[in-house]
């Protein structure tokens, strides 16, 4: 029996998308902290410790699953959004940078997907918001961006970001790929995941690439982005470190030596 709240949506958008939930009176949805961009007013918003997936447990059970939320870089808190009302009410999420949002039934995936820690956007109620560690000793220490992955449990509707354009890929039995660690941002549970050097000494030093890829190994679905949020704030950061108000100039670095610089 389905204990996933059962919401219609719709996503709306090109490059800067954003997802929009229909809810039933007493249907809900879960957010993180930030992704709001508008609801209606018989929706109400309600800060919840832990993923808001309403399932037992207890403190203790809330307590750890607030726990597994830290350890991933999110907030202790959760935010639902309930339709108190009568009749359709509607709520909606915007991604946080350019790229696409995926939405996915966990239940086509056997009740679980594993995805990059920023990733997640939104879902139903009754889906779980945990942590997947990643047991091997390799993955564990140098998986980068790639190590601290969420996992999202249940039989509802999730919705997903992927920074840049998407990539998704279907891996046959025994199928690798190997992948920038900050480019995976989820993939099906049969998938084998761990980490490989990207060559010799030379390629790790020089190449640009980092020290390691993601391995993934089918069978299973995976899907990528082009364009990680930390690599766009790493290009941002870089171009703005020393860069002044002249920088269109046509001469460029020719001109900064006539200028003495």
């Amino acid at each position: 029996m389905p204990t996933a709240h059962e919401i219609d949506y719709k996503i709306h958008g090109h490059d800067m998308q954003y997802v929009e939930v229909e809810l039933d009176p007493g249907e809900s949805a879960v957010a993180e902290a930030g992704s709001l961009m508008y609801k209606d007013v018989d929706v109400e918003m309600t800060t919840v410790f832990g993923d808001g997936s309403g399932q037992s447990g207890g403190f203790m059970g809330k307590l750890v699953g607030a726990g597994k939320r830290l350890l991933t870089g999110e907030s202790l808190f959760t935010t639902v959004f309930t339709h108190n009302g009568t009749g359709k009410a509607r709520v909606a999420f915007a991604a946080p940078h350019p790229g696409t949002i995926l939405a996915l039934d966990l239940d086509r995936f056997g009740g679980r997907l594993i995805c990059q820690k920023d990733s997640f956007l939104a879902a139903a109620k009754g889906v779980s918001i945990g942590l997947a560690f990643q047991r091997r000793i390799m993955t564990g220490l140098f998986g980068g961006e790639g190590f601290i992955m969420q996992k999202l449990e249940g039989d509802g509707m999730v919705f997903v970001h992927a920074g840049g354009t998407l990539l998704e890929r279907e891996l046959e039995a025994g199928e690798e790929l190997h992948v920038d660690t900050g480019c995976l941002t989820a993939l099906s549970q049969t998938v084998d995941y761990d980490v490989v050097t990207v060559g010799g000494v030379k390629s790790m030093i020089f190449g640009g690439e980092g020290v390691f890829f993601a391995r993934l190994r089918g069978p299973g679905h995976v899907w990528l982005q082009s364009l990680p949020f930390s690599r766009l704030a790493g290009r941002i950061m870089a171009n703005m470190v020393g860069r002044r108000t002249d920088e269109g100039s046509v001469l460029g670095p020719v001109g900064d030596m006539l200028r003495g610089n």
